[in-house]
């Protein structure tokens, strides 16, 4: 089976952002957009999109690597305890993936984890979650999460995509900041008001392993803090829960001030109901797009990817790419 299959990936259209939606959600710089030569240039072409869109006929792969380039990547296996550990200049980080009901590669994954059976991710129909220690002190406002793209994608724009983009910006992600038309489109986010659960550890040293906190027993994370971290998250005001931690680090003055430490060990979760990677749909409230009527030669990668956004320094990529089978 795996011989037939040609690589097709599916890309979630780029969200232009309209900078006057939500006048009070404090804006990002525009940040550093990835290079050529450290994008996929050197992937295979996906064969021809097919006539057909049942979603049956395709299957999901997930990757995570240090960088743009696929060479470094390593195959997720969804929802199992496994994680990938990811090595660069800037962090050492562990990265899972979690899909509810997948059938996606490799087929050994399981079909679904206990993850999405908490009280708090019944509804949730996917999560990327990590840990991570950076090699270097971080700046707080440069770090920046959320999808982006190596050509342009704005041929590719379904009709209503402006309502997708206000639906998000106004009731899911106020810092949201995106550039759907440019030659290389991004969608970016602070990193520290974006994801869904963010908890700070303890220092482990600049070359300290990586313990993911989900564990063996794939326990869900919290916002919070261990050991000598709650220190920190006093000395910063950072509140324990993710609704006001979320709003706390919206403001720019707030962002600036925190540093991600040298050393110390960080954890995050970035989860929600509106991926529906079974029928490769975007599903907002009020708003559906199926993604599968949008597929072609070039929009076929779904790229996450938490980076500097004034460096363009990446610190680690998770990619979902959609494959074709006979």
């Amino acid at each position: 089976m795996a011989s037939k299959i040609k690589e097709k990936t599916v890309n979630k259209a780029a969200h232009r952002t309209s900078h006057a939606a939500d006048t009070s959600a404090p804006s990002i710089r525009r940040p550093s957009t990835p290079s050529a030569s450290n994008g996929p240039s050197g992937s295979t072409r996906p064969a021809p999109a097919p006539k057909s869109n049942s979603g049956s006929r395709y299957r999901l792969r997930v990757t995570a690597g240090p960088s743009y380039d696929p060479s470094t990547h390593k195959v997720v296996q969804v929802n199992s305890q496994s994680a990938v550990r990811i090595f660069n200049r800037s962090m050492i980080a562990e990265v899972r993936v979690r899909i509810r009901d997948y059938t996606g590669l490799p087929a050994s994954s399981p079909k679904n984890s206990p993850y999405f059976d908490d009280p708090l991710h019944q509804k949730d129909r996917w999560s990327i979650s990590f840990s991570f220690v950076p090699k270097t002190d971080l700046n707080g406002g440069d770090v920046v999460w959320g999808p982006d793209f190596d050509h342009p994608v704005r041929d590719r724009l379904p009709p209503g995509f402006n309502t997708a983009v206000r639906i998000v910006k106004n009731f899911i992600d106020p810092g949201i900041e995106s550039d759907a038309y440019a030659d290389r489109p991004w969608m970016y986010s602070p990193a520290l008001s974006a994801w869904d659960a963010f908890r700070i550890g303890e220092k482990v040293g600049g070359g300290g392993e990586v313990k993911m906190p989900q564990g063996k027993d794939h326990k869900v994370l919290h916002d919070g803090a261990d050991g000598d971290g709650i220190l920190v998250a006093e000395r910063y005001g950072v509140p324990g829960d993710s609704k006001h931690r979320k709003k706390f680090f919206l403001a720019n003055s707030n962002r600036d001030l925190f540093v991600l430490e040298k050393g110390r060990l960080y954890h995050g979760d970035f989860f929600n109901p509106y991926i529906d990677f079974n029928e490769f749909a975007l599903k907002l409230p009020g708003f559906s797009i199926s993604v599968l009527d949008y597929i072609d030669d070039k929009t076929h990668v779904l790229r996450f990817v938490c980076k500097n956004r004034n460096s363009g320094d990446v610190y680690f990529v998770v990619v979902f790419t959609l494959l074709f089978g006979q």
